[in-house]
């Protein structure tokens, strides 16, 4: 049976040019970048030239980068590190209710320790009001942190209006980018923050490697300890090898941005296009036109997700319920509570998110299997349709 793969939001494979460029810095070149001697001096060469090529994909300079080890890393420096500048004092965090449990989850943690935090509610097409953000702005607020693009509906944040108000408040912006990097045109001048996170699994890199930018000027306090590595905020010998492959994925991921986005924007476009014209009492979750190209979260009235995600798994297609860092959750998509989503579509919410192989054959595989799905489902268990 052809398996499909329509996950690239949780994951994506990693590309064989990416494989490629790591191979040697497992064996051949494997020194530490911290080394003196010839094999450390490789290796720190590899790191610099990484380094230049993951800012050269953002518009940022190299020495702005950071590597971590992906988006939950990154996204935690950012936000413990400026609260660390001031140590003792009480400060203020604007955030939106829909970020990613990378952000909320350290959000809480801090306001646990006595820190504010302001959470700023979405439109019900997933997007905050840029006025709810100048308006929650106070004499203690440090920070505004609200993602690029939501990693579950899609949406699209105002962000180049998000850091006007932040520079005329000299509050710093932080984006998580983890979604939109590698999917839509991303330039940190262009969007006008201060801190933006990136993780290379996203954009068929290795998994495990990740990227802070962090424009100069910009004051943050490391939030764990050790070595000086990394501009001092991110302590621990850098691993080469798959900063390496991220960095190929990183300069991959440019150059075919255009051709992969408008291509699979026809391939998200047609799956809607075919659910809607096949499929009664479905919606689509996020914006219709400000969201990720590669995006599409339906829900289906009187249908569990869970159960259209096992049925489609057998039928050889990959799916999602909403977000995999979260997915073992019995609780419902706070993304999906966030917009007033009516529970019976809530419980009936499924992601698709493209990849650059995905084919039209594909997609229509996916409608024709899907429809079958639902109405197989509907029929065993909608006793509240009847």
């Amino acid at each position: 049976m052809k398996r499909i793969y329509m996950d690239h939001s949780a994951t994506t494979p990693v590309d064989p040019l990416v494989v490629d460029a790591m191979l040697p810095y497992f064996s051949e070149r494997f020194g530490n970048s911290s080394s003196l001697h010839s094999f450390g001096q490789e290796a720190d060469e590899a790191l610099s030239l990484a380094r230049a090529q993951v800012a050269d994909s953002i518009g940022a300079q190299a020495e702005e980068v950071i590597f971590t080890s992906g988006g939950t890393e990154s996204d935690n420096i950012a936000i413990q590190g400026v609260i660390s500048r001031d140590s003792g004092k009480k400060q203020h965090i604007i955030t939106s209710v829909i970020e990613h449990p990378a952000v909320l989850s350290t959000c809480d943690f801090m306001k646990g320790i006595g820190h504010d935090i302001t959470y700023v509610p979405v439109s019900s097409e997933g997007i905050v009001n840029v006025d709810d953000i100048e308006k929650a702005i106070r004499d203690d607020t440090v920070l505004i942190s609200v993602m690029h693009a939501n990693n579950e509906i899609g949406t699209i944040q105002p962000i180049e209006e998000i850091a006007k108000i932040a520079k005329d408040n000299d509050v710093y912006l932080h984006t998580d980018a983890v979604q939109s990097v590698g999917k839509i045109p991303v330039d940190v001048n262009k969007l006008g923050v201060d801190m933006l996170s990136i993780s290379s699994h996203k954009l068929h890199g290795p998994k495990g490697v990740g990227a802070l930018y962090v424009r100069e000027g910009t004051l943050l306090k490391p939030v764990t300890f050790g070595g000086g590595h990394e501009s001092g905020l991110r302590p621990g010998t850098e691993n080469i090898p798959g900063i390496v492959g991220f960095a190929k994925a990183s300069s991959i991921a440019k150059e075919r941005l255009a051709i992969d986005s408008s291509q699979m924007g026809r391939l998200r476009d047609s799956i809607i296009k075919k659910v809607f014209d096949t499929i009664d009492d479905v919606r689509l979750n996020g914006h219709a036109t400000k969201r990720l190209p590669n995006n599409a979260n339906l829900s289906f009235r009187y249908v569990e997700g869970e159960s259209m995600l096992m049925l489609l798994d057998i039928a050889g297609i990959a799916i999602s319920t909403g977000s995999a860092c979260s997915s073992r959750s019995r609780h419902a998509s706070h993304v999906l509570d966030s917009i007033g989503l009516d529970p019976d579509y809530v419980h009936g919410s499924i992601r698709i998110s493209l990849g650059r192989d995905n084919t039209m054959e594909e997609v229509d595989y996916l409608a024709g299997t899907l429809r079958e799905t639902v109405s197989k489902l509907r029929q065993i268990s909608s006793p509240a349709k009847c």
